[in-house]
């Protein structure tokens, strides 16, 4: 197909495609679907090659959120029967940290449900991440704690943290329908704050939830212009108690798809197969290592995933393999792109630039 040599070779040159053309990826047939699928992985296999990198969530804090997010099972007036529990010590979050790193995880994301952290809650992340990093040389520890107020993110960067995350799940046009507590700026403003501070930034989407192909593309173009390093794309788990329960709306050929688009629009990013993939993609879950170069190891949030060994297995089946802690997972020139943060100058015993 013409429309795949071209995306192909834009990919390849980190140009980006036209809305029609990343709209089209999702429109295309089941009968085209290994082709989008070869084509797409053309471009995964040119930036990453055949790793695929092990992340592991450790859930600090379960339920009892103030925001009203439409698809989480920890959101308020949740009926969801999920765990509720308050902060872990930071010796409980380092030993299930643990258990994450020795089933070959390179990055432990550290979560907690609210809108945000107080200094209070920087303080306990702080020390969590001190006492995962203490034990394990060469961990990425991802922070996922809401929306951030000014000099949050530099504090978790002084503290040893690596990178932010902060999806913006659905289009602009749309947030509004599944969150009223927050807005779609709001989350676009705390992974700027994140990159500011020079945390690797970490944002991606939630298909399923009833969008369009037209809201999928323009989540996708939103997340291009912020260019996060990283891009999660979670599938809709539709937890009972939760306004979204009924909405099936993915088949793993669907789910596919839309990794290929994502694929196509970030190119150079390290797309992640996240929540829901087991859910969805099934027994297609193979295929998605084509297109996505990371995944969630284990379980989620407030999910089960499948068994760790199974990740491990299906990695090595589909002749992919994992990717160290001694390998830079980024391009190069992504690795150089990080901002610097300012240690001289005004408020520092060092002279300034100039």
């Amino acid at each position: 197909m013409d429309l795949l040599n071209t995306l192909v070779e834009k990919g390849l040159r980190r140009e980006l495609p036209t809305r029609d053309e990343a709209r089209a990826v999702l429109e295309t047939s089941d009968e085209e679907l290994l082709d989008v699928v070869a084509a797409a992985g053309k471009v995964r296999r040119h930036w990453y090659g055949r790793r695929v990198k092990l992340n592991y969530l450790v859930n600090l804090k379960s339920g009892l959120c103030p925001e009203d997010c439409s698809y989480c099972s920890q959101r308020l007036g949740s009926k969801a029967e999920i765990l509720k529990y308050t902060w872990l010590k930071p010796d409980e979050a380092a030993s299930a940290a643990a258990a994450g790193l020795k089933g070959g995880a390179k990055r432990v994301c550290l979560v907690a449900s609210g809108r945000g952290p107080t200094d209070r809650d920087l303080d306990r992340v702080s020390k969590t991440i001190s006492a995962i990093k203490d034990e394990h040389e060469g961990v990425e520890i991802c922070a996922c704690l809401g929306l951030l107020s000014e000099g949050q993110a530099a504090k978790l960067q002084a503290a040893g943290a690596d990178a932010y995350n902060h999806n913006l799940n659905t289009s602009e046009a749309t947030y509004s329908d599944i969150c009223t507590t927050h807005d779609f700026s709001d989350r676009q403003e705390t992974v700027r704050q994140a990159q500011s501070a020079g945390l690797s930034a970490c944002s991606g989407l939630i298909a399923g939830m009833g969008e369009t192909d037209e809201d999928l593309v323009d989540v996708v173009f939103a997340l291009r212009e912020l260019d996060p390093d990283s891009v999660p794309v979670n599938f809709l788990i539709p937890f009972d108690g939760t306004p979204l329960a009924g909405e099936w709306n993915l088949t793993p050929q669907r789910a596919l798809r839309i990794l290929a688009m994502v694929r196509f629009v970030c190119p150079d990013a390290e797309v992640r197969l996240a929540g829901g993939r087991e859910v969805h993609l099934r027994s297609l879950q193979p295929l998605a290592l084509h297109l996505a170069n990371s995944i969630f190891l284990g379980d989620y949030l407030t999910s089960e995933g499948q068994a760790g060994q199974a990740d491990l297995d299906m990695i090595a089946d589909a002749g992919f393999e994992v990717e160290g802690t001694d390998t830079t997972t980024m391009p190069e020139h992504r690795t150089d792109e990080l901002v610097a943060v300012r240690r001289r100058g005004t408020g520092t015993a060092l002279p300034p630039n100039a």
